[in-house]
Formats: structure tokens, C-alpha cells, sequence
């Protein structure tokens, strides 16, 4: 049947029956050979999208379940035993060095949002599309999360919006303080500027690394965190590299410094797992850190205010459905004593 036979055809059903009728005007061609357009219609195969880095800060990392527009953290600080004799009975109120005390912050949550439009034609032509728009969006969104949270300064409105300023996260190298001497905790309040801790930094060149500076980082980390599952490094990818070709030698021949018992090259530094943060500052600008290591669950706290929403709206644009997505967290340095930053010199 032609095409011209098919339209009639269509035409003469639907004035019999009254209904909707769906007229398939696709040929079917003739098996004379193989190639496009020979022997059969196009299939298509399922929707896909390329492979994004998902937030590495959320491996070890504490998360938890908030609501409202602000979190407030409480941290005991300070000893409450008698700091020049504990073994007595009497009891001598607050009497340790330094005293007990607490120190408290907050801080708002904020909110990541895209609207996507979208032909209602291609929905209903491509395979998995619906599927892999939503898995998409939601590594997209995972992606600036963790670049808000690495780099972003909420202290400072700069002209670069991208990891959201004054209405993005606190950054790990963007926002908190360092320090080659000691880790403390920021001032305590309810203010956007409370809460801004000092974390303990050694400083080394990232493009030239050596054994004794990781060896320095990771004598850097107080004890009582070197057990914990969740201590690990985080570096950059190309300081990975770098280290990938640590040698006892400068030559060929000379014993990987950063080997492990398996073969591998910087998959676990002194027993602690090494995983690749691309949202890390990159090597090779003095003050930049390209890598931290830090017991992350007591070190990072992940708040998600709720699960990721999307909704689909259909009466924005005729033939296009838009679909509106939003992300509500908020991230924060708990413990200032549980990571040590490189600093890049």
C-alpha cells in the first residue's frame, strides 16, 4: 500500500468510526542490500549522558537530614576535670585547662536550581530520555555542589557567581582560615561571619612534591583520627599524577615512594585510601590546596535540607515541557582538628 492509499484508507476509518486515527506513513523498504535506509526502519537505542564526577566530599563525609532555612552547629569544647589533680572526690566546678565551654554557628541553607526545556516531540521519540535527563541533572547538580563547597568564599560578593558567593556554601579552601601552628574553632554566634575555623596547613611546593611532605601531612594529623574508616585523602587529580612518579631515584629504575602492596600507584598512602577530588584547587599556584587529609565524618557535615525536586510544567512554552529542578543543603567544617590542608608554595 502507498502512501497516497494509506491517507485514504486512514481517511475512510475514521469517517466510519468517529475516532482518532494514527496513519504510519514509514516505508518498508525491500531486502535488496544493508545500509541506511535499506531493509527496515531506524531503531533507536536508549537515551544516554556522558559520565560526571559526583560530589567525592559526600565518601566518608557525615550527611544528614535538616529542614528550615538554617542549621545550627554546637561544639563542646575545653576539659571539666581539675586540671592539676582529677583524683579526688572533691569536685571543683570548671576547673579545667582550658574550661569547658561550647562554640556554636549557623549557617543558612542554600539553594541550587535549573529549568530545563524540553521538545514534547523528543520525549516521545527518544528512548530513555525522560530517565536520563533526570540522572543528568542530578550529577550536575551533585558537581557544583562540590565545587561550592571546596572553592566558594561566602564571605566575599565577587563578580564570579559560579560557585555562589555570598548565597553559595562555605568553601573548604575558599572560606576557612589555615594554619602551620594549630587547628581552632572560628568565633561563636548566629552571624554569616561566626563559625570560620582555623585548620592546621602544611606548606610545600604541589608542583614538586616529596615523601617527607607526605610524611609531614600525615604526622600532621592528631592520632586519635588515624584508625578511623573514614580518614582518607583527597587530592587533585594532577597531583595524583605528580606522585604517581615518585621514585627513590631520578632514575628509571628507582622503587615507586608511593606504591602499594597490590601494584598500585597512590591508591593508599600510608594506609589511608587516596580519592581524586577534581574540585580541589589545582596545583601550581602558590596558596592554592590541592590536598587534604582528613578523618571526613568527624572532619565535613553534609545537611541536605530535602531530596532533590523536580517538577514538570507543560503550559510555559507551546510544544515544550520545562522542567524545574532545585537542590536546598548547607555544608560546614565540625571538627577544625580532624583535617590538615596542603598549602602549595
Amino acid at each position: 500500500m502507498n502512501t497516497t492509499e494509506k491517507i485514504l484508507d486512514g481517511i475512510k476509518q475514521t469517517l466510519e468510526t468517529g475516532k482518532k486515527i494514527t496513519i504510519d506513513l514509514s516505508e518498508a523498504s525491500t531486502l535488496t542490500g544493508s545500509g541506511d535506509g535499506v531493509g527496515g526502519r531506524t531503531y533507536f537505542d536508549d537515551a544516554f549522558a556522558a559520565l560526571r564526577y559526583a560530589n567525592p566530599f559526600r565518601q566518608g563525609s557525615r550527611q544528614i537530614k535538616a529542614s528550615g532555612s538554617s542549621v545550627q552547629f554546637v561544639a563542646k569544647t575545653g576539659n571539666a576535670a581539675n586540671s592539676t589533680n582529677p583524683w579526688l572526690y572533691a569536685i571543683t566546678p570548671n576547673s579545667g585547662s582550658p574550661n569547658i565551654a561550647t562554640s556554636t554557628w549557623r549557617l543558612p541553607t542554600r539553594v541550587i536550581t535549573a529549568q530545563l526545556p524540553i521538545r514534547m516531540a523528543a520525549m516521545d521519540d527518544i528512548n530513555y530520555l525522560n530517565e536520563t535527563l533526570v540522572e543528568d541533572l542530578m550529577y550536575e547538580f551533585s558537581q557544583l555542589e562540590a565545587q561550592s563547597m571546596s572553592t566558594n568564599n561566602d564571605q566575599s560578593g565577587s563578580s564570579t557567581t559560579s560557585t555562589g558567593a555570598v548565597n553559595g556554601l562555605r568553601g573548604l579552601v575558599g572560606t576557612y582560615l589555615t594554619s602551620t601552628s594549630a587547628a581552632s574553632y572560628g568565633s561563636s554566634g548566629n552571624a554569616i561571619t561566626d563559625g570560620i575555623h582555623t585548620i592546621k596547613s602544611i606548606s610545600h611546593s604541589d608542583t614538586v612534591p616529596d615523601y617527607d611532605m607526605l610524611a609531614d601531612i600525615a604526622n600532621a594529623l592528631p592520632s586519635q583520627y588515624w584508625s578511623s574508616p573514614t580518614t582518607a585523602w583527597h587530592i587533585h587529580p594532577t597531583l595524583i599524577q605528580t606522585l604517581r612518579k615518585l621514585r627513590t631515584s631520578g632514575t628509571s629504575n628507582g622503587l615507586l615512594e608511593t606504591g602499594d602492596d597490590d601494584g598500585g600507584a597512590a591508591v593508599h598512602i600510608f594506609g589511608f585510601p587516596v580519592i581524586p577530588n577534581p574540585y580541589l584547587e589545582a596545583p601550581g599556584t602558590t596558596g592554592n590546596c590541592a590536598l587534604i587529609l582528613a578523618d571526613w565524618n568527624r572532619f565535613l557535615t553534609i545537611a541536605d535540607v530535602e531530596e532533590m525536586t523536580i517538577q514538570a510544567m507543560e503550559q510555559t512554552t507551546p510544544g515544550f515541557v520545562t522542567l524545574y529542578a532545585e537542590k536546598r543543603l548547607v555544608s560546614t567544617i565540625r571538627d577544625p582538628f580532624a583535617g590538615i590542608q596542603l598549602i602549595g608554595t
